[in-house]
């Protein structure tokens, strides 16, 4: 067993947190999850109102008596969802571990704080985690470039991420962005992350609710199979590359660039929920990171985390074998 600040501080066994993702953070997912012994979490904002999360919530709950958590992403929008509401429903229902990712998220980690909760809060700077270190959030999650969705701006890879977090960072942070497997929790450990987060890699496992065309799409793709869109909006995001998000890039790059307004109806979420729906990878966007690449099979969430539990213990005993005392003079 491998025992970390993140194992300890959620009651969880094993330091993997499935990240909150788009219409795929439905309740057989982070149930599935936590009954494997990481930390499931529940998508909010998949859900049309705070009443329905209500609901979601308490199918979770019936399905798992192990800790899960709630994501709430602040993105811009003309029609902002109504973030106070999904987290006051949240609360009432009992929920103690919330991610928090967006912008201008002081307001929510308050309320959180406030009612005795644990916020994670995901970061793609340095500078932005300590920010929200200072907003007292509980864990970091260190967003590399290699991440699906949003990467930030400032294209930096995980590996000098995370060893710039021990660094400069007071607080447990976990890693995202290129895990799938017991080496990649096992590296992101030794870079004094306490934990990891994964979302492509359990878009791709028995439980997750998206159509099994996609699993296998996965499957068989490569880490050369993403591309950026929005790079020239400067709200660049990683997806998979597919005919619409090809068509996005071209229209970005057109001379004199591209508004949101000309790639609106291509980017549409209603259009991407729809690919995870009927199992057409080109039917509009959808989100995807570089670990694409690592991903081989379609496993179940207890079989996936029983082998990274068990390949990461064996490259932990491995490492320490490469470590010979010195001979005595």
């Amino acid at each position: 067993m491998i025992r970390t600040a993140l194992t300890e501080l959620l009651g969880i066994r094993v330091p993997v947190v499935q990240g909150g993702m788009q219409w795929v953070g439905k309740p057989p997912l982070p149930a599935a999850v936590s009954n494997a012994g990481g930390l499931g979490v529940i998508t909010a904002l998949t859900q049309p109102n705070p009443e329905a999360l209500r609901t979601v919530i308490r199918e979770t709950r019936a399905a798992t008596d192990k800790p899960f958590g709630v994501n709430i992403t602040i993105l811009p929008s003309i029609n902002p969802p109504d973030y106070e509401g999904f987290a006051r429903v949240a609360v009432e229902e009992g929920v103690k571990i919330f991610e928090t990712a967006g912008n201008s998220p002081g307001k929510l980690i308050q309320f959180f704080k406030s009612h005795g909760c644990i916020v994670i809060h995901k970061c793609t700077t340095i500078r932005h985690a300590k920010s929200a270190e200072r907003l007292g959030v509980d864990v970091l999650s260190i967003d590399g470039f290699e991440c699906a969705g949003h990467p930030g701006e400032e294209d930096i890879g995980g590996i000098v991420l995370l060893a710039r977090a021990a660094q400069e960072l007071k607080i447990p942070y976990i890693a995202s962005g290129g895990i799938a497997d017991g080496r990649g929790l096992a590296a992101c450990l030794a870079l004094g992350a306490a934990g990891v987060n994964m979302g492509t890699r359990f878009m791709c496992t028995v439980e997750s609710p998206i159509h099994h065309n996609i699993k296998e799409k996965i499957v068989a793709s490569t880490e050369y199979d993403t591309t950026h869109i929005f790079r020239t909006l400067n709200n660049t995001s990683r997806v998979f590359k597919n005919v619409v998000s090809q068509q996005v890039v071209a229209i970005e790059r057109r001379p004199g660039g591209a508004k949101f307004e000309d790639v609106r109806d291509l980017v549409s979420g209603a259009r991407g929920k729809i690919v995870f729906e009927n199992g057409d990878p080109d039917y509009g966007i959808w989100t995807a990171g570089l670990v694409l690449g690592l991903i081989k099979d379609i496993p179940t969430c207890e079989e996936l985390l029983s082998r990274m539990e068990r390949e990461a213990e064996e490259i932990i005993d491995g490492m320490a074998k490469l470590v010979k005392a010195k001979a005595k003079l």
